[in-house]
């Protein structure tokens, strides 16, 4: 089961790349970097759950306790690669990194975690229902 939520986490990994990558050809020109974060990041978490509904029963989950595990280990790695290749793969400086988890500036990317969080519990309870 890990194996199989790490591989979809690297998944949701390119999907974000190719969403960031969207919103910096085609969003934010539009309507500016502000808007095209908030776009992109709803956007972004709309995908996630998407992602981990087509893919949960693939991941294999046998409870809601196996589940809320997942979401703990997608976003410790989501946490861990934001600042450790943020800082030192790409260089971006600590308050950089931290000005993302901003709400006060209209920073929204927190909702991201709580996608990658609530996404495997929900997907669960979704799959279980049917």
């Amino acid at each position: 089961m890990y194996l199989r939520a790490i591989l979809v986490w690297l998944l949701l990994g390119a999907v974000a790349t190719l969403n960031g990558m969207l919103r910096n050809a085609f969003i934010s020109p539009q309507i500016g970097e502000h808007g095209g974060h908030i776009v992109s990041t709803v956007i972004l978490c709309v995908l996630i759950f998407l992602v981990t509904i087509l893919l949960i029963k693939w991941i294999g989950p046998e409870s809601h306790n196996d589940a809320r595990a997942i979401a703990i280990l997608w976003v410790s790695m989501t946490i861990a690669f934001e600042f450790l290749a943020g800082h030192y793969l790409f260089g971006h400086p600590w308050s950089k990194l931290l000005a993302d988890y901003n709400m006060a500036m209209g920073r929204i990317w927190a909702l991201v975690l709580i996608a990658t969080f609530v996404a495997p519990i929900w997907a669960v309870r979704i799959k279980r229902l049917r």
